[in-house]
Parts: C-alpha cells; sequence; structure tokens
C-alpha cells in the first residue's frame, strides 16, 4: 500500500513521522513525500525533507495530510488545496493529523461528516468550515473512507487504529509494543480535549 504524504514549510515533526514510524513497520507499505513544488521541505524544528512534487503521486492508496503551523498559510493555498482535493476524491483512504483536517474539510470533502483536530487550535479550524460535524472530545475520527485525529501525537493512536481496521488489532498491538508505544486506543475519548 502506498502512503502518500504531503509535506508543506512548517509541518508538525510528530504529526509526520509518529505514523510513519507505524507504517514503516507494515509489510507491503511504502510511504514517499510529496510537496507542491518538489525538493526539500523544512520545519521549525530544523528538518529538512527531500520531496517529489504532488503530481507525480501515481497509486492513490492513503493519502496523508499532517498539521502543523504551516497549514496557516497553506488554507489560502487555493491551487494546493485543490491538488488535495483531486487527490483526496482519488485516494482509497484519507488520514489527517492535527490542523490538516483544516486543509481538507477546506476541499468540502468532509462536509456533512465527523471529523476531529487539534483542541488548542480547535476553533481556528472550525472556522474553516462549519459544513463539517466537528467532535471535539474525541482522540480520532471514522467517517468512511476520511480518518482525522486530534493534535500531535494523536496521530500516532489514529494511525494504529488504521492499521487495526485494515490488519487486524494483534497487528496493531504488536507495533505498538514493538515501538514501546502505550495505544490510546478508545478514539473516542482524548484526554486533552477539555485543556
Amino acid at each position: 500500500m502506498n502512503i502518500n504524504v504531503i509535506l508543506f514549510t512548517d509541518f508538525e515533526t510528530l504529526d509526520v513521522f509518529g505514523p510513519v514510524e507505524v507504517f514503516g513497520k507494515v509489510e507491503n507499505y511504502t510511504i514517499g513525500y510529496y510537496s507542491q513544488q518538489g525538493g526539500i521541505v523544512s520545519n521549525k524544528d530544523g528538518l529538512r525533507i527531500e520531496t517529489q512534487k504532488i503530481d507525480d503521486i501515481k497509486i492513490n492508496d492513503v493519502l496523508f495530510i499532517p498539521g502543523g503551523l504551516g497549514t496557516r498559510q497553506v488554507v489560502e493555498n487555493t491551487s494546493l488545496i485543490d491538488q488535495i482535493k483531486q487527490l483526496a476524491e482519488k485516494s482509497r483512504y484519507v488520514l489527517t493529523v492535527c490542523t490538516g483536517s483544516a486543509l481538507l474539510a477546506r476541499t468540502g470533502l468532509l462536509d456533512g461528516k465527523k471529523a476531529t483536530s487539534n483542541k488548542r487550535a480547535f476553533d481556528w479550524v472550525k472556522s474553516n468550515s462549519d459544513r463539517v460535524n466537528w467532535i471535539q472530545q474525541a482522540r480520532w475520527v471514522v467517517d468512511g473512507k476520511y480518518y482525522t485525529s486530534s493534535g500531535v501525537s494523536a496521530g500516532i493512536d489514529m494511525t494504529l487504529g488504521f492499521v487495526s481496521d485494515l490488519s487486524g488489532k494483534n497487528t496493531a498491538e504488536e507495533i505498538a509494543f514493538r515501538i514501546e508505544y502505550n495505544w490510546q486506543s478508545d478514539k473516542h475519548h482524548d484526554d486533552f480535549w477539555k485543556q
């Protein structure tokens, strides 16, 4: 299965590499990194990742969209939002972490669907679409092919949930044990939602 990770300037490190750690433990999963222009994409943690152009995506199994401070600019980038929409429509599954759900919401594809996001940025995310049924207390939400998670480390929980849905709970638990991670497997409850 191909995991197509969309990157942009100032993406959140753990939004990407927590889930990538999980995806990387699943047999026959291939991870690719893409950005609008291709080339090096960096963030405030000093991370620099080589990416291919979004137009180079050929297999649309999983579209993965992280969050981070960069989403505040990306929501205004209508050409990138249009590219995300086209890819999301073709993809078998679409996963977002943190404020990445704001980008997906801007496409209109979450209209009438349930979704969640980072609790500290929840009001801002909601301001990007009032047509989404935003679930504040959820750790992650699944609505059809769309998986959206709360902030940062919640992306790991959601990705383990995704693996569980596709490959069985035992596989997800084995991965969590292998990476020494205490998986919060209850998607309906996020300890951070009232803070």
